[in-house]
């Protein structure tokens, strides 16, 4: 520790530098750094700690500040990300303004990037004189309350929109669930069985759907999407538009006669991985919530050619269900929070060619399958070939289909080794005696119940091969294998290459981030990384909020996940919401722009600079105006006013102008020792 006389100055400051354990003092000598602290100009203390942020190095910073009368307090740790919270909160509890306070990250920024101690320690100064010089020029400042709309909009049907919505439902706030589809159930609603517990999909998820159709706290919009979000946490503003199903929903009883007379059978069926066809009025499946039917406008033949009209004509209800004028809904939803589970997509498995599907006849995709053995599916539930009169006798498994793959998505999808394992599992159930090839890269099963679910498959007599499929082929030149699928791979524990000839292929495709999530994160002003999937605020200590206060995010639309983690992911952002809604009002972060309007130009390219429209131009004075409420602190606007009138508080010309002046101090290794 450094301790001088400092009345001759204005402002004390404090630094404190943290060992973090041994991530920063394995590198960076903290000792020196605090030593040469408490030598520069307005430093009244410096010290190190090992773990300042620690219950006892909070208590360090708070007794100084108390003691010491220090004005000013500046801690050398980790990402101010972490921990810049917790160290405002000390200093605030001292009864110093939070905001004079200044967070230098010497882990992330140095003793993680260099082995080098010398040059280590060098920069640690320099980021360490910076945060000394800018929080000079720091001013107090206040949070800004906001009041929270105890309403809240849940994007995505699935099973982690269910879950958030019923939890916050039941816990007596009003939940709007948005689903662009005509009913609710997700992914979850075209599984079978659920691994590890096999238990029925449907059974489990069905009465959750039908909570939702019936809380009287849950207001479900299906065949809808979002297309407009304003506002800011607390006080969102989203513009719904609910699609013309062509039915009337309080006239319909979802008895079915329209589906059954519709004379036209011809469309692909979604629900069925394309498996089968639908009428051009359908349900997508019989549990489906709500039960109202849709028509397809595009296949219908009433709107093409304008005949036809055979659900309107045997339409028992009175007044009659069936309205070919209806037209899109726009609705005004006023909420406070904003949860997306949007779910995934499955890999395309046509972009790898060489694994034959869409070319050769019997290789199906995982989903396919879920709809084959599903006893509601096209096939009743028996496994058969594309023929539909013959069953295989052998069937080969090929796992990580489009991921773990550097042409694809490198990323392992999490779920696929163990659909792979239960798809193992029913087609030794349903045909005992078919010999099953199970092709794996590593095998993962890291949930509750999963390995032993795999213990289980050896039991079986699965023939479990290590190595990656390089293709399947048919066997047109070998007689004795004709009608045959030959899989050729490498098996990595025994060292050979392995031909093998089977009846039928299943991939195990990869989840993936759905098609148009990029826009999706930009409507709803948040992250989005490479691969598509939302960001969330932190992997670990936060993965459903994002860096938008008020906007959270739940399920596979975050990355990768089975349905017990969806489910968790679900509720933990209901919990979220229902905290920020009990507490009424909360705080803001106060760091926020302003325009000096008197010397505003009224050029309005701050205007259409703004990413969360939070200025406007006032016509009667031709000048721009911050909404603060709406401006997030990002400093788009401050960069771009060719005038300068724009101030982004906390991070002022002064603030950033005095500490890039003490970064450059001296870069040079040689003055570590000095």
């Amino acid at each position: 520790m450094t301790e001088k006389s400092n009345s001759e100055n204005q402002e004390r400051v404090g630094v404190y530098v943290c060992h973090c354990g041994t991530n920063i003092s394995k590198v960076v000598d903290v000792e020196e750094v605090a030593r040469w602290a408490g030598e520069q100009p307005n430093v009244e203390v410096a010290r190190n700690y090992k773990f300042m942020c620690s219950s006892l190095g909070q208590e360090l910073i708070e007794q100084d500040i108390k003691e010491k009368g220090l004005t000013r307090v500046v801690c050398a740790s980790c990402s101010p990300h972490m921990h810049e919270k917790t160290f405002r909160t000390a200093c605030e509890r001292a009864g110093l303004n939070p905001f004079l306070f200044e967070m230098t990250n010497i882990r992330e920024h140095d003793s993680w990037i260099t082995d080098d101690k010398v040059a280590a320690t060098a920069k640690a100064k320099s980021l360490v004189r910076g945060s000394i010089d800018r929080v000079i020029h720091h001013e107090p400042l206040e949070q800004i309350p906001v009041e929270i709309n105890p309403n809240t909009l849940v994007v995505g049907g699935g099973i982690a929109g269910i879950t958030s919505a019923l939890e916050l439902a039941d816990a007596g706030y009003h939940v709007y669930l948005v689903e662009r589809e005509p009913s609710i159930g997700g992914h979850m609603a075209q599984l079978d069985k659920t691994f590890p517990t096999l238990d029925c999909s449907a059974c489990i998820l069905t009465p959750k759907m039908v909570d939702v159709a019936q809380h009287d706290n849950i207001t479900l919009l299906t065949w809808s999407e979002v297309e407009k979000v304003d506002g800011y946490l607390g006080n969102f503003s989203v513009t719904v538009r609910k699609k013309a199903r062509f039915v009337n929903e309080e006239h319909c009883t979802g008895c079915g006669i329209c589906i059954e007379k519709c004379p036209f059978k011809e469309v692909d069926e979604v629900f069925e991985a394309g498996m089968g066809t639908r009428k051009v009025i359908y349900r997508p499946f019989p549990q489906a919530v709500p039960k109202y039917p849709v028509i397809d406008k595009e296949n219908c033949v009433y709107f093409k050619t304008g005949k036809c009209k055979a659900c309107e004509k045997f339409c028992p209800t009175e007044p009659n269900s069936i309205e070919f004028d209806q037209e899109d809904e726009i609705l005004q939803i006023d909420v406070g929070n904003i949860i997306l589970a949007t779910g995934y997509d499955l890999f395309d498995s046509k972009r790898i060619p060489q694994y034959g599907y869409g070319k050769l006849d019997n290789v199906f995709t995982g989903l396919e399958f879920e709809r084959m053995v599903n006893a509601a599916g096209p096939t009743d539930g028996k496994i058969v070939l594309r023929d539909k009169e013959s069953t295989p006798k052998s069937v080969g498994i090929v796992h990580c289909v489009g991921s773990r793959d550097e042409n694809y998505h490198k990323y392992c999808s999490k779920v696929c080794c163990m659909y792979s394992l239960k798809f193992a599992h029913l087609v030794h159930e349903r045909i005992p005696d078919t010999e099953i090839y199970d092709f794996y890269i590593d095998m993962r099963t890291p949930g509750k119940g999963y390995e032993e679910f795999y213990n289980r498959l050896l039991e079986e007599g699965t023939h479990f091969i290590r190595g990656k499929v390089a293709e399947v082929t048919d066997a047109a030149r070998i007689p004795e294998e004709e009608g045959k699928l030959i899989i050729q791979v490498e098996d990595t524990l025994i060292g050979k290459q392995r031909r093998i000839p089977v009846d039928m292929v299943i991939l195990s495709s990869a989840m993936e981030a759905r098609a148009g999530s990029k826009e999706v994160s930009q409507l709803f002003k948040m992250g989005c990384d490479f691969d598509g999937f939302f960001v969330e605020r932190h992997p670990k200590l936060d993965p459903v909020a994002t860096m938008t206060d008020g906007i959270l995010i739940a399920g596979a639309c975050q990355g990768p996940k089975d349905v017990p983690e969806s489910v968790s992911q679900g509720a933990a952002a209901a919990a979220r919401v229902a905290g920020l809604i009990s507490r009424g009002t909360v705080m803001m972060e106060p760091v926020r722009a302003s325009i000096d309007q008197e010397a505003c130009s009224g050029c309005k390219i701050c205007n259409n600079m703004c990413p969360f429209n939070a200025i406007t131009f006032i016509e009667d004075k031709e000048v721009s105006e911050v909404i603060t409420a709406l401006c997030q602190g990002c400093g788009t606007c401050v960069a771009a006013c060719p005038s300068g009138v724009i101030t982004g508080a906390h991070f002022t010309n002064d603030q950033l102008f005095a500490q890039i002046e003490g970064v450059l101090w001296d870069m040079r290794p040689e003055k570590a020792t000095a």
